[in-house]
């Protein structure tokens, strides 16, 4: 598992700093033949003050950063994913459809967080774009999280359209028969402007004729289910896409990418009842997925990468039972802080991976 390529992580440090970091990886990779994979990890109010809570202290600084990061790639040929949940996770942020999200951190200026936000990504587009062999990709979150239009919308207004496209289910476990669905609804709907008349994978109702109404009669929709993977001929209605894809007929364009890092065995369901299950920190008996390749069979699909390094904890996780650095039911132990090792993990995920590992 560890010698699979991995992304690289630069998370903080000065501009000079950061170019050097950036500078002495992308050489390295040059020398081997590869095209590094970097993530611009510093945003400010990162991860809303969360597991993951950093970045840079304001907007100039972090152009500066950006800046500094994007001279360490020079001409030399990377990947780069921008800033993961930077646009899951937007601080005082009201959606296209009129909702004001939960991170409202007190030190951001409500007025102007969420503007400051979508300036810096589309600063950092455009820096990074400059240099000539930077392949960039955007935050699209993942089919469990952002419904098809609100992603695209933040897409557009972060300038999606300069980049080489998104990324989906960074550090996440859904499964990669969903994102590839969840990622051409979004293309879909980019590419028609966006807005209501999008794919929605919370309601999967659609025109008579589809598979699903001619499986079980009269059909008014259900929500999408990521524990199953969706398919037009699934017979559960929680899995079936029929409906979606009949009724939606904008041909996307933009292309994105998937991180199959720790997704073999797809999302947890507990079976405990919590008071906040976090599904999404450190789930246990979870594997790692498909191998980072090129080779995706989609012509929208760019690539499976392994974004989020398997084995480095998703924080100190308590499920809602105590404060953080208390006992993690599922594992047994206090988790390791976000980023850190975490051992039990790391097997766990090598021996439960799907496909095996070789």
């Amino acid at each position: 598992m560890v010698i699979t390529p991995q992304a690289i992580w630069f998370t903080t440090g000065t501009p000079n700093e950061v170019k050097r970091k950036v500078r002495r990886q992308v050489r390295r990779a040059h020398r081997l033949s590869v095209v590094p994979i970097l993530v611009a990890y510093n945003i400010p109010f990162r991860d809303c003050a969360q597991f993951s809570a950093g970045g840079a202290a304001n907007v100039q600084e972090y152009k500066d950063w950006i800046d500094g990061f994007a001279a360490g790639i020079g001409n030399k040929k990377a990947l780069v994913i921008l800033e993961p949940d930077g646009l899951g996770i937007i601080p005082w942020y009201t959606t296209f459809e009129g909702t004001l999200e939960w991170c409202r951190p007190p030190e951001a200026n409500p007025a102007t967080a969420a503007a400051e936000r979508f300036e810096m990504f589309n600063y950092a587009v455009d820096a990074l774009k400059a240099k000539p062999n930077v392949a960039l990709y955007l935050d699209g979150t993942h089919s469990g999280w952002l419904n098809v239009g609100d992603s695209a919308d933040r897409l557009a207004k972060a300038g999606v359209a300069r980049a080489d496209g998104f990324y989906l289910n960074a550090s996440n476990y859904q499964h990669t028969a969903n994102l590839g669905q969840y990622g051409t609804w979004i293309s879909q709907c980019i590419a028609q402007g966006g807005g209501s008349g999008c794919a929605d994978q919370y309601w999967n109702g659609g025109p008579a004729g589809t598979a699903i109404a001619d499986l079980i009669g009269p059909w008014n929709g259900v929500a999408l289910s990521g524990l199953g993977e969706w398919s037009d001929t699934a017979t559960q209605p929680e899995f079936n896409t029929s409906g979606i894809n009949a009724r939606y007929w904008a041909a996307g364009q933009t292309h994105f990418v998937i991180d199959t890092s720790r997704n073999g065995q797809g999302p947890w369901a507990p079976t405990v009842s919590y008071p906040d299950p976090q599904d999404w920190c450190n789930p246990p008996g979870r594997g790692v997925g498909l191998a980072p390749t090129t080779v995706t069979g989609n012509a929208l699909i760019d690539a499976y990468v392994w974004i989020k390094i398997p084995g480095e904890s998703d924080g100190k996780c308590t499920r809602g039972l105590g404060p953080v650095g208390t006992t993690d039911p599922e594992w047994g132990i206090i988790d390791p802080a976000a980023g850190k090792w975490f051992s039990e993990q790391a097997l766990g995920l090598a021996r439960k991976a799907n496909p095996p590992l070789h």
